[in-house]
């Protein structure tokens, strides 16, 4: 069995060592024991340990670290260090589950608290002080060999928390290597209609978190032809969008590939976001994409002018308009130098008149470039002349 080496965070050997790391009392447990394993870089860090909640909470106060219980009542008090939080999480159990959520009650035995975990790559502990690797269920050679399984009985983890099926395809987007584990894939396809009963909330942020992944298409390829998406998400019903995005795009984006899965509907793409409970950027940005044409290429500086630089990118690159947004390189979104005052002064009255002259001059201002102010006044002389030589 193998070794892996302590994250170097400021401050987390002495946390350990304050929760009895030296005495065998707390480990390393989960992704970050996995992505050390891995040779990824280790982000969250979360141990393990036999300690009470309430003598985590004790030790931290004694040692003067700021202890929040923002799990307390599943076992969890996050520490927070000058390098970042940490979770602290006391062994457990599970008593019982309903696919959401779990009863639980604690335990002083590492095994059983493996087992009440997803996949077996997440189920590692490792000694903050030797680096001795704890694996009950294979999860280093499985990781080895790119391998995503379920502990024990798939369909059982299933029952327990519903969200592992979107868990189990993100995890295999990460880690897999060929083909999948047949017997989790056939328990998560048996049971797609679980998803129905998360909360949207949970659905979008195991999607956004694989369509953020580097190689997302197969996955959501394996996903489709199992029939993951038809309880939650039947408006995705094919990845050839999001498989010629990846093939063009410069760095992953959650949103914008989300956006290449959906129809090219503003109407559609407003029904998703609301029913995953999206941000109203995330949302906004989604419709705007959505409402992609093929005209777009044409002005791509006047397309970004009216919708943003942001939205506007999404529409060429869903678009497959690659040589249009070099356009964009480089370019800041100007503003238009007039406003309502400058019809007025050319002899208008002050009315709706003056907003039609003036997105009347926006609007030719906007076709010659964007010029400087000089321009755009002069563009005002020609526009409310033409109009005052039709009365």
């Amino acid at each position: 069995m193998g070794t892996v080496t302590l994250p170097d965070r400021v401050g987390l050997r002495a946390l350990a060592r304050i929760l009895g790391s030296l005495e065998g009392a707390t480990r390393l447990v989960g992704g970050a024991v996995r992505d050390m394993l891995a040779g990824e870089p280790v982000k969250d860090i979360d141990l393990a340990t036999k300690l009470s909640p309430q003598e985590v909470i004790a030790c931290l106060q004694k040692a003067r670290i700021k202890a929040v219980p923002t799990g307390i009542a599943h076992g969890t008090v996050t520490a927070v260090l000058s390098s970042g939080p940490v979770e602290v999480t006391t062994l457990r159990r599970d008593v019982s589950t309903d696919g959401r959520r779990a009863t639980i009650a604690y335990t002083d035995d590492w095994r059983e608290d493996a087992a009440r975990r997803d996949f077996t790559i997440n189920a590692l502990y490792a000694d903050p002080e030797t680096g001795e690797l704890f694996d009950y269920f294979g999860g280093e050679s499985d990781l080895a060999a790119g391998l995503v399984r379920f502990i024990g009985e798939p369909l059982q983890r299933i029952a327990e928390d519903h969200l592992r099926i979107l868990r189990f395809f993100r995890f295999h987007a990460r880690f897999g290597k060929g083909a999948p584990d047949p017997a989790s894939l056939k328990a998560c396809s048996e049971r797609a209609n679980d998803l129905m009963a998360l909360s949207r909330e949970r659905i979008a942020d195991e999607l956004l978190k694989l369509l953020a992944l580097s190689r997302p298409v197969e996955t959501v390829e394996l996903m489709l032809s199992h029939g993951i998406f038809l309880p939650v998400l039947p408006e995705i019903s094919t990845a050839a969008g999001l498989t010629a995005l990846v093939a063009t795009e410069d760095s992953p984006d959650a949103v914008r590939r989300l956006a290449s899965l959906l129809p090219a509907n503003g109407d559609i793409a407003g029904t998703v976001a609301k029913r995953l409970k999206l941000s109203k950027l995330a949302t906004k940005r989604l419709v705007l994409a959505a409402g992609r044409e093929e005209t777009d290429a044409a002005n791509p500086r006047a397309l970004a002018y009216r919708i943003g630089l942001e939205a506007a990118r999404d529409r060429l690159m869903l678009g497959n308009h690659g040589n249009a947004l070099a356009d964009l390189n480089g370019w800041t979104v100007p503003t238009f130098p007039l406003t309502g005052g400058a019809i007025v002064a050319r002899g208008i009255k002050a009315g709706p008149e003056v907003a039609r002259l003036l997105q009347k001059t926006e609007a030719q201002w906007i076709a010659e470039g964007f010029p400087d102010e000089a321009r755009a006044l002069a563009i005002a002389d020609e526009v409310v002349g033409q109009e005052q030589s039709k009365r």
